[in-house]
């Protein structure tokens, strides 16, 4: 026999023991090192997963508070441009109100000469009377008609043009960095 056989089979049990828990243990120290090394990566990765969370959050609040400072200055912008565009209205509204009583005051002064004009057409032959009472009443006509569509028309064109200048005041500020 050998030496092999010198030795009890509870000795060789003994050694298998020892090997295999050895293996087993060297196994477990490897599975913790790498364990380990990937809980020390997953803190690394939780911790630059934060930090970016918190530098897209930071760059949100920003671009949030930049974009209510520019609606607020867009918004400020028109306003002032709406009152200026509301103060030249009514300045267009007293000078069609002036012209309107100027009107007025020559449709008065038309009548009057109307009248003036039939008292003395009486004298003259009935006629030229007709030929010229005519006449004068329908000059008369067309200059009441046309001075009132004029106004009309000066109204409209001046509350148009106001309008326009005020939109296009909108737009270009809005343009503007």
């Amino acid at each position: 026999m050998s030496w092999l056989g010198a030795v009890p089979a509870w000795c060789w049990w003994l050694i298998a023991l020892v090997l295999v828990t050895g293996g087993q243990q060297c196994r477990v120290v490897i599975a913790d090192g790498a364990a380990a090394d990937a809980r020390a990566e997953t803190a690394k990765s939780d911790k630059a997963l934060a930090d970016y969370r918190l530098e897209v959050a930071e760059r949100d609040r920003r671009a949030a508070a930049q974009a209510r400072t520019e609606e607020q200055r867009r918004q400020a912008m028109a306003d002032k441009e709406g009152e200026s565009a509301r103060q030249q209205l009514e300045l267009a509204q007293g000078r069609a109100a002036d012209a309107e009583s100027s009107a007025a005051g020559l449709r008065g002064e038309i009548a009057r000469l109307r009248a003036g004009h039939r008292a003395t057409c009486d004298t003259i032959a009935t006629q030229q009377r007709q030929a010229g009472t005519s006449a004068v009443m329908v000059l008369g006509g067309l200059l009441e008609d046309a001075d009132r569509m004029a106004g009309d028309l000066a109204t409209a064109l001046e509350r148009s043009r106001i309008a326009g200048l005020a939109c296009e005041a909108v737009v270009d500020h809005m343009k503007a960095p």
